[in-house]
C-alpha cells in the first residue's frame, strides 16, 4: 500500500527542474573568419561562405548573423 500525497511540495515544481541552457548555434553550423590578405572573410561548416570584407569586425558581424538567422 502506498502513501497517499497530502502535502503541497515545498517550492513549486518549476524551481527544481533545471533551466534551459542558452540558445546556441544551430546545430552543425561552427562560424568562423579567416584572413585572405587584406580581406577577411566568415565561413561556416555547413558550406555557407560570407563576402571578403576589409574589416575583420564586419567579417564577424556576418557569420553572428549566418548564425542567428533562421
Amino acid at each position: 500500500m502506498t502513501p497517499a500525497l497530502t502535502e503541497s511540495p515545498a517550492e513549486p515544481l518549476s524551481a527544481s527542474l533545471p533551466e534551459a541552457p542558452p540558445a546556441g548555434p544551430p546545430a552543425g553550423h561552427s562560424a568562423t573568419t579567416i584572413e585572405r590578405g587584406s580581406f577577411c572573410l566568415a565561413r561556416c561548416s555547413c558550406g555557407w561562405s560570407g563576402p571578403a570584407r576589409r574589416s575583420r569586425d564586419r567579417a564577424r558581424t556576418d557569420a553572428t548573423e549566418h548564425l542567428t538567422a533562421p
